[in-house]
């Protein structure tokens, strides 16, 4: 399931968010990917493609459908509760507006 809300990204990227170029790295269940956001597009590698992401977040697939499909907005306990884990949380918002969310 994750695998399949990757392959959608590209296409609903709003350019512009990002001014610079961004690192994703995500580890959902046992599907890991590295995303590059600028101001022009989106790319998606398999793996951890770089070493030091900007942002990294691990949390699983469920964690992960109720965010992109369902709406759902983390809050701090979701973070305190390691339901989800990131080294910049900040980063996720901006993300998350990247893709109209």
């Amino acid at each position: 399931m994750s695998e399949d809300l990757f392959s959608t990204l590209q296409a609903g990227y709003r350019k512009g968010v990002f001014s610079v170029p961004t690192t994703f790295y995500f580890s959902v269940d046992d599907v890991k990917k590295t995303l590059t956001l600028d101001s022009e597009g989106c790319s998606i590698q398999d793996g951890k493609a770089v070493e030091d992401a900007d942002c990294v977040c691990k949390t699983s697939a469920e964690m992960f459908r109720r965010i992109w499909i369902d709406g759902y907005r983390p809050g701090i306990m979701d973070f305190m509760g390691g339901s989800i884990k990131s080294n910049a949380p900040q980063l996720l918002q901006q993300f998350l507006q990247a893709f109209g969310k």
